[in-house]
């Protein structure tokens, strides 16, 4: 019947075949060149990621200072799972992560009034995007100058017969400061994910809404947050690995870890363990730790959203 329609056409029999063998075949061969030819750069790109990965896992079971080596197997894993100070950093990590809530609300607030567009919209866009754009120890310096003991606040507090506190000498002060340039520095991050979620929402729904009767909030409880909930997960997420692995810019030209280490995060005990100690076996496993966490994370974070996208 096939070739009989050919025929009819004009087309000789087995032409169309012949012709789709023919474009399948160029469409693997353009594929394979392809590959070839990015396939340096992919090797350089994997070499740049894993050669790192892989020397620091060596150097994790190595008893070095960077010049002598020896091999001593586990005993710096157990040596990080049995320190106090280790176990005390890790609690002080955990109390950074009160500001991903405060992160979290405040972008989907300003997202949400940003996607209605009120007056002056993108003038706060700016504004508040414009602190994610700046470096941790930039922000770091700003929120240092503010809060020192002669700064534009303590200057404010004496202003309305308060006494001035030395915010950065004290442990919880101190983490108040630093939980605060957090939220500065994150919330406008947290906005654009979200307000990239909002603007894929359908306008109707939100009319339909307000016919029915449902007020602002209403309407930001039943609509918006179910909407970005994928958001969401990936800015939690993302606020998670960063209060784990991104605070040693806050750290270092804020506190210096103190007083005492209580200011100290999981980052910044990694560069003091490999670089002021000198002990960089032991920094090097302690950063493999932290590793593994994020990988976790990144890997929950990826089942959850592949398994919300398929139901």
């Amino acid at each position: 019947m096939t070739k009989t329609l050919e025929r009819a056409a004009g087309i000789q029999p087995g032409t169309g075949a012949r012709s789709k063998r023919r474009k399948n075949s160029l469409t693997r061969q353009r594929e394979r060149i392809g590959m070839l030819a990015s396939l340096p750069a992919l090797i350089f790109v994997m070499a740049l990621m894993f050669f790192p990965i892989g020397f620091a896992t060596w150097l994790s079971f190595e008893k070095t200072n960077g010049v002598y080596y020896h091999f001593i197997g586990i005993k710096n894993y157990t040596s990080i799972f049995s320190s106090p100070l280790v176990h005390q950093v890790f609690r002080t990590n955990l109390k950074f992560l009160i500001a991903i809530p405060i992160v979290i609300t405040l972008g989907s607030l300003t997202s949400v009034l940003l996607y209605q567009e009120i007056y002056g919209w993108r003038f706060y866009r700016l504004v508040f995007f414009l602190p994610s754009v700046l470096s941790a120890s930039v922000t770091g310096i700003i929120f240092r100058t503010a809060f020192t003991y002669d700064g534009p606040v303590n200057s404010a507090l004496k202003l309305f017969g308060f006494q001035p506190i030395n915010f950065l000498v004290h442990a919880n002060s101190a983490i108040f400061v630093i939980s605060l340039a957090l939220v500065w520095a994150g919330f406008g991050y947290a906005m654009l994910i979200l307000l990239s979620g909002l603007t894929a929402i359908d306008t109707d729904i939100f009319l339909a809404a307000q016919v029915d009767g449902a007020g602002w909030w209403r309407q930001f409880q039943y609509i918006v947050i179910p909407s970005i909930r994928n958001q969401l997960v990936f800015v939690t997420t993302i606020n998670i690995m960063y209060t784990f692995t991104s605070l040693f810019g806050f750290i270092f030209v804020m506190t210096a870890g103190g007083p005492l280490f209580s200011t100290t995060t999981v980052d910044y005990l990694v560069f003091q363990k490999a670089f002021s100690s000198q002990d960089m076996g032991e920094g090097s496993a302690l950063a493999i730790l932290v590793f593994g966490i994020i990988a976790l994370l990144t890997l929950t974070q990826a089942k959850y959203l592949r398994t919300d996208a398929q139901d």
